[in-house]
């Protein structure tokens, strides 16, 4: 079981320039994401007077950050593995394939980079608001909370599927558009009833600036969960070995 195989990492591997680096791969990937992603919204409510609640602003949510996210994970992927999201790092520390203490600074680069993203957003547009995420009406915590355990699901077993998995072979070439594609699938489908956000991470940094924590937990329980799950499933019945390979001691 990957449970047996989840790793702490030595005590010198949070400050490991290895680790640094893709500390920083992540912040950098994260502000390109979230400043396309939540950008995107906010152009299509200025141009269209506040449509961004529309079926076209739907639609434009879910190709921004589709592409926005095969950008932000290709260009991570030889760094840092191309996480852009704490809920596919948590997945990928379930599976065993990154430490706790590397996974605790991708978490932390990963926040920041969100805040940041919304802090220069608020700046360049005179002050727009980054819309935090929140619920739509007669969509009930635990409804989102389902949601964003399915949808985050679909995204972490894709990550495994298309990057993780050793037996990947060729399919590893379109993860980050694979990565992308369900992630706009996923806003497509679940968009319109809570926001579709698979990452708290990408909740974080309006939730922050705008300073709006509605049911913001929904969006860390949800996609841990989810992509807990989906590590746990794919990682026991179809990879079944262990991949983790700490840091050598002598790194430090």
């Amino acid at each position: 079981m990957p449970i047996t195989r989840i790793a702490i990492g030595a005590p010198g591997e949070a400050s490991h320039p290895d680790a640094i680096k893709a500390a920083l791969a992540e912040f950098f990937s994260m502000i390109i994401f979230v400043f396309a992603g939540e950008g995107s919204g906010m152009a299509f409510n200025k141009l269209t007077d506040g449509g961004s609640t529309t079926p076209a602003g739907l639609v434009a949510a879910a190709l921004a950050h589709a592409f926005a996210l095969f950008v932000a994970v290709s260009v991570g992927a030889n760094i840092s593995g191309g996480h852009v999201n704490p809920a596919v790092t948590f997945g990928a520390f379930i599976g065993g394939n990154i430490s706790l203490l590397r996974s605790i600074l991708y978490w932390i680069a990963q926040l920041l980079g969100s805040v940041v993203a919304c802090l220069l957003l608020k700046f360049a547009t005179g002050g727009l608001e980054t819309s935090a995420f929140a619920l739509s009406s007669g969509v009930g915590v635990w409804n989102a909370v389902v949601l964003e355990i399915v949808m985050t699901f679909g995204l972490v077993y894709t990550v495994y599927a298309t990057a993780v998995d050793p037996k990947k072979g060729n399919v590893g070439i379109v993860a980050p558009i694979a990565i992308g594609f369900i992630v706009g699938a996923n806003i497509l489908a679940g968009g319109a009833f809570d926001g579709a956000s698979m990452n708290p991470a990408v909740s974080f940094g309006p939730a922050v600036v705008s300073w709006s924590w509605s049911n913001h937990w929904v969006y860390w329980v949800g996609p841990f969960i989810g992509a807990g799950i989906a590590a746990i499933i794919y990682d026991n019945i179809f990879i079944g070995e262990a991949t983790h390979e700490p840091l050598p001691n002598n790194e430090f």
